[in-house]
């Protein structure tokens, strides 16, 4: 059995902990640049706002509600989040976290000693008690059962925030009323195909043949189909294994700089081969693109994208940033007003499978992997960029994303601790 445990609202529940008078009042939390709206609370919800609504299409709303909005602030969510799957950790021996705000639970043999309803809701209320997060839980013999679940438990108030679905006839009505839509790993054009096919719920597809799935559709639609079935086949660490990495930004303030450009993507470069070395793995491609403002019909419109090859597949920053860097200069054109850029790694493998060439370039890679990893230690210890490449700003500079409503870190930062007057 799995559980699956879903913090509700994850960024506005964490806005709202250090912001206690904003309980029952909509809140909503925006992307980058301040630009649309990624979470809300289900108070928002109720007014009329979405996910994805650009904030000043919906401004009358807002004002007109006293909605209160926030700039995304990922470095006090991570850390909220660090500390609801410790708690998880010390409870249960078998977690993996898929997401900031989801974690899968292994309660394989807990129903023997214990009632898995009553353990799980202990631990909801000790995630309450502990960090005020709000969670719901799933339960059921697949994680994409246990999604279904926790979606139920969320909805509906009935459940107290703890959805079980542990034997078929819970299994037919939870998938006969549930959107096929929202099921995870159908995807759009997935939907479509399926909805052509005379498939209108969950439970349709659930009770196709195996044979019928694998004549329309490939693997993962049939691993999908047996954890319908309540058969238990998708490995999250496969889920979780990404074919590219990308990192990319609207700019604050548009630039024709050069040099802002060549910041802004060493930058995202460098943010590419971390995460590259944080899952342990290399990339065989390095891709950068650029965009100038398409929703500003009065500017010379330009946007350009390319991509270069390395020698040996790798995660260095240096290499990475070098090789991007490259191709931001064959792609720039002067006067132009750039709105966006971005930068892609791809052609992911395990580290552990690079094979050295005897005509490698750089000669001394042992010790550049030494360096990478003495960076990544003090970044961990001292946050993010306390040290990078001499060709990153970490001045305010026009590139940098607008995020003039955001909260303090108050967790990672000593300087922005939260502070009470009594």
């Amino acid at each position: 059995m799995y559980a699956l445990v879903d913090c509700n609202s994850f960024f506005c529940s964490v806005e709202k902990v250090f912001h206690p008078g904003l309980r029952s009042k909509p809140v909503c939390v925006l992307s980058n640049n301040d630009g649309c709206i990624v979470a809300l609370t289900p108070e928002a919800k109720a007014l009329g706002l979405h996910r994805g609504n650009p904030l000043f299409k919906v401004m009358d709303i807002v004002k007109a509600n006293n909605v209160v909005v926030f700039s995304s602030n990922m470095m006090l969510y991570a850390a909220m989040s660090k500390r609801v799957t410790n708690i998880l950790r010390k409870s249960i021996p078998h977690v993996e976290k898929y997401s900031i705000d989801e974690s899968f639970c292994r309660l394989d043999g807990y129903e023997r000693f214990c009632d898995m309803e009553s353990f799980m809701r202990a631990i909801v209320e000790k995630i309450r008690l502990y960090t005020d997060i709000p969670v719901s839980v799933g339960i059921a013999p697949t994680r994409t059962l246990a999604k279904v679940g926790s979606k139920y438990a969320k909805k509906y108030k009935g459940y107290d925030s703890i959805c079980v679905i542990d034997n078929d006839s819970k299994r037919r009505k939870a998938l006969e009323m549930f959107s096929l839509e929202d099921i995870w790993g159908i995807g759009r054009r997935t939907l479509v195909k399926l909805r052509q096919l005379g498939i209108n719920s969950p439970l349709d597809l659930a009770d196709k043949s195996e044979n019928w799935v694998k004549r329309y559709f490939t693997l993962p639609l049939v691993r999908t189909w047996k954890e319908l079935n309540g058969i238990d086949c998708i490995d999250t660490s496969e889920v979780l294994q990404k074919q590219s990495i990308c990192t990319s930004r609207s700019f604050g303030n548009m630039t024709s700089d050069l040099n802002d450009l060549r910041e802004a993507v060493s930058s995202f470069a460098g943010s590419c081969a971390n995460k590259l070395r944080s899952q342990h793995a290399v990339a065989g491609n390095v891709t950068v693109f650029i965009l100038s403002n398409r929703f500003r019909e009065d500017l010379e419109q330009y946007n350009n994208i390319r991509t270069r090859p390395m020698f040996v597949n790798t995660s260095d920053t240096i290499e990475i940033t070098h090789a991007a860097l490259q191709l931001l200069n064959e792609m720039y054109r002067p006067g132009i007003l750039y709105k966006k850029a971005g930068v892609i790694v791809s052609d992911i493998s395990d580290a552990s499978c690079v094979t050295p060439d005897f005509f490698d370039v750089i000669k001394n890679r042992h010790n550049r992997n030494r360096l990478m990893q003495t960076m990544d230690r003090i970044n961990q210890r001292y946050g993010t960029k306390s040290i990078c490449l001499a060709s990153e700003s970490l001045n305010n500079r026009p590139w940098h994303v607008k995020c003039e409503l955001k909260s303090s870190n108050y967790l990672t930062d000593l300087n922005e601790i939260l502070t009470i007057k009594i």
